[in-house]
């Protein structure tokens, strides 16, 4: 084993977390990519309400837009969630035609509210736009550039001479994941608790050797995320949570948004309570549960473990998040048209987007703290007990948010990313008849990075 506890890579098929994130992306970009480019389709229900938005660049258009078949999406995520066996999910879609929102369940397994637009959950990943949308806004006052060489300001980072701030930004560093490590794993099983600094986190993958140099890959950490928090504190001169309410939440009037202190496991009320079946360790190398765990789940003999109150500081910069459906679809929106940064810097930013796999250029896309699957830019989030999806077309203007409670599916599935790919024929139109197999396809060429 090497150190730091790590899974050599050689040995590891499917990674639970991050890796997997970027598979869903690319399973989601293919249905986007099919459906955008779909044409002379039509549905025969319209959507209950309209609003109006004017589409930006990119490859779609509100033209390519279809009338929202609302029966046939609310059995569509009903089916879903029933599958995945969700405690509770939420759905909120944003085009010029209308407005389509989808309550399913409710926040918790004793509790009989359904959840809404306003309740709070944990965001995971979708907490890296935050910070990398504060390092571009620190790019662009110059306090910082992204040809920036790492030890600039983290001389502790090995071969950070050699790494720049773009390359932390776009998931090219090659610096070592610390949540593919035994170590972590273990810990998040054993003393879900634990309180963990930012400094133990990188100690975890400073241990590990590189996955590649430099800018010779795509390799999603975690990693590079904590040391991005790290920079920004520096840079500012104030915690991480200070950065994202000062610069983000309080000027796009985000109310229902935090990053909570390292020591704080609670969620602001209201919230959905978090659930999951799946061991840290147990899903390392194989995101689906065994065959013998499932056959006792679906006996009925197995209720899932409540994660609501976990510590949530082992994704800190890079997950640590608190949000709404209502704040993820203004956030997501406003870093999609550019609101937040100046014309040149949001150029710079879109312009960094590329494949994370060269043989696929059409697959998910990923650039400086934000991905791109099909025409929406966004991100997917997940931890124990959540998973969240949020993307945004500029060019159609389509606004897209699902999260749900029970994480991941006892199958290994980001139920919130399936739903979502599910929902976008509902929105652009039928895909072509091959497109499910070219999820499939997608989904197991990505799995295990």
């Amino acid at each position: 084993m090497s150190p730091g506890g790590a899974v050599p890579r050689a040995d590891r098929r499917r990674m639970p977390r991050g890796v997997r994130s970027a598979a869903l992306a690319m399973m989601l970009s293919a249905a986007l990519v099919a459906t955008a480019c779909s044409s002379d389709d039509s549905s025969d229900s319209a959507s209950s309400s309209t609003a109006s938005g004017s589409p930006s660049s990119g490859g779609s258009s509100s033209s390519a837009l279809v009338p929202f078949d609302t029966a046939a999406m609310d059995k569509t995520i009903d089916d879903l969630a029933k599958e995945y066996r969700e405690i509770g999910m939420m759905v909120l879609i944003r085009t010029p035609q209308g407005e389509y929102v989808k309550s399913y369940g409710t926040v918790s397994s004793d509790s009989k509210d359904a959840p809404n637009l306003d309740t709070k959950v944990r965001i995971g990943s979708n907490t890296k736009t935050w910070t990398g949308s504060a390092i571009m806004q620190m790019v662009q006052e110059g306090k910082i550039s992204v040809d920036d060489p790492v030890s600039k300001y983290r001389p502790d980072v090995p071969n950070g001479a050699n790494i720049t701030i773009g390359q932390l930004l776009d998931m090219r560093s090659g610096l070592y994941n610390y949540t593919e490590t035994v170590t972590l794993n273990e810990a998040l099983d054993n003393d879900p608790q634990k309180v963990w600094t930012p400094e133990q986190l990188l100690g975890l993958a400073f241990a590990n050797p590189p996955y590649f140099p430099p800018g010779g890959g795509y390799h999603y950490s975690n990693t590079n995320t904590v040391l991005l928090g790290l920079i920004a504190e520096q840079l500012d001169g104030k915690p991480i949570a200070q950065i994202f309410q000062d610069r983000f939440f309080s000027k796009l009037n985000m109310t229902d948004s935090s990053f909570p202190a390292n020591t704080d496991t609670s969620i602001p009320a209201p919230y959905a309570s978090g659930y999951s079946y799946s061991g840290n360790v147990e899903t390392l190398d194989e995101p689906a549960l065994s065959p013998e765990r499932i056959a006792a789940i679906e006996a009925g003999g197995v209720a899932p473990r409540v994660t609501t109150n976990d510590n949530p500081s082992w994704t800190w910069s890079a997950g640590q998040g608190i949000s709404t459906a209502n704040d993820l679809a203004t956030w997501v929106k406003a870093m999609g048209d550019g609101e937040l940064l100046d014309e040149a810097t949001q150029k710079l930013r879109i312009d960094s987007v590329q494949a994370t796999d060269p043989a696929k250029p059409e697959g998910a896309s990923y650039g400086y703290g934000i991905a791109q699957m099909g025409p929406m830019y966004g991100h997917i989030g997940e931890m124990p007990g959540y998973n969240s999806f949020m993307g945004y077309d500029p060019a159609s203007g389509v606004t897209m948010v699902v999260w749900a409670n029970l994480a991941p599916t006892i199958d290994g599935n980001a139920a919130a990313a399936v739903v979502a790919s599910k929902l976008v024929p509902f929105i652009y139109g039928k895909p072509p008849a091959d497109t499910g197999g070219d999820i499939d396809e997608v989904a197991d060429d990505t799995s295990g990075g």
